[in-house]
């Protein structure tokens, strides 16, 4: 892993949203109420690989169902985690964070695989930013470079200039893959895929960020 240069400063930090800053997995969790955590995580996964590999946007809350499908799930699991949508909560210090870097001057940008509506809903938890680009908006799901340069349109900065906040291995890689430098906010200890490292890897959204705050 190596440390951030002392001397660059990003004029942009541009977030992962569902994993980054919020613990969407909770609520993933909470949506199956007889079998509990572990099931819920294989449907997470399930809907990572589905949303990771699909491209071109088909609506999100189609891909939700099918990774319920997928692994064996009741209908009632997608329908009661897009139910309690607005129910999403930041990890404890993401708010604190975001405050700071705010004060230090950064413009502050999220990049979302959901849809519109519900990209919306959880930017709108998670804090107050410059610009929020869902993949419906974009066209296109992460990693798909696609992605990452409509945030970079709506923001008006060039990937060089950025600093990207990856919640998940495919951000990290995607990220990198677009020309980014990139920290990982490994929250939930994700392994590593792909052949990307980033800046830094932490558990902590302030201690991912060590160097740029």
């Amino acid at each position: 892993m190596t440390t951030p240069s002392s001397n660059w400063r990003p004029k942009a930090i541009i977030f992962d949203l569902l994993t980054a800053l919020l613990d969407s997995w909770a609520l993933w969790d909470a949506s199956i109420t007889s079998t509990g955590a572990e099931e819920a995580q294989i449907w997470r996964k399930r809907y990572l690989e589905l949303t990771f590999g699909t491209g071109a946007y088909v609506p999100y809350e189609q891909l939700v169902h099918k990774a319920a499908q997928d692994v064996g799930l009741a209908e009632s699991a997608p329908r009661t985690l897009l139910e309690n949508w607005g129910k999403l909560q930041p990890w404890p210090e993401v708010v604190q964070v975001l405050e700071q870097l705010r004060l230090q001057g950064y413009r502050l940008g999220v990049v979302t695989n959901c849809s519109q509506r519900l990209g919306t809903i959880a930017a709108g938890i998670a804090g107050n930013f410059d610009a929020v680009v869902t993949a419906e908006e974009s066209g296109f799901y992460k990693p798909s470079k696609q992605a990452y340069q409509a945030i970079l349109t709506a923001m008006g900065v060039q990937a060089q200039d950025v600093l990207f906040v990856a919640g998940s291995p495919g951000d990290v890689e995607g990220a990198t893959n677009a020309s980014m430098k990139v920290v990982w906010h490994n929250k939930i200890g994700l392994p590593r895929k792909g052949q990307s490292v980033p800046l830094r890897e932490a558990t902590s959204l302030d201690d991912a960020l060590l160097g740029f705050m």
